[in-house]
């Protein structure tokens, strides 16, 4: 059974996006977030969507990106991260 999405869930999924997804975070903001951005970090994700800073002419641009529909899991957030990656890659 999935971790629920607890503080430290968030925290854990937000330091391997960073480290290991910096590009699909880039691509998040832009294609749901309306932000063209030179890179992106993810601070938070609850249920409802993800909070992540994206850099913009060289300043720090906060983007707020809601989920289609609420996750309540560690296993939520893969599955819907991964349905968000495929359609942001099909727009670009």
């Amino acid at each position: 059974m999935s971790e629920p999405l607890s503080p430290a869930v968030s925290a854990r999924i937000c330091n391997h996006m960073n480290e290991d997804h910096a590009d699909a975070l880039v691509l998040y903001v832009q294609a749901y977030g309306g932000v063209t951005a030179s890179s992106a970090q993810m601070v938070a994700i609850d249920p409802e969507g993800m909070d992540l800073n994206a850099e913009v002419n060289g300043e720090n641009v906060p983007v707020r990106i809601k989920f289609a529909q609420e996750i309540t899991s560690a296993e939520d957030a893969h599955q819907v991260l991964i349905a968000m990656l495929k359609q942001a890659r099909a727009k670009a």
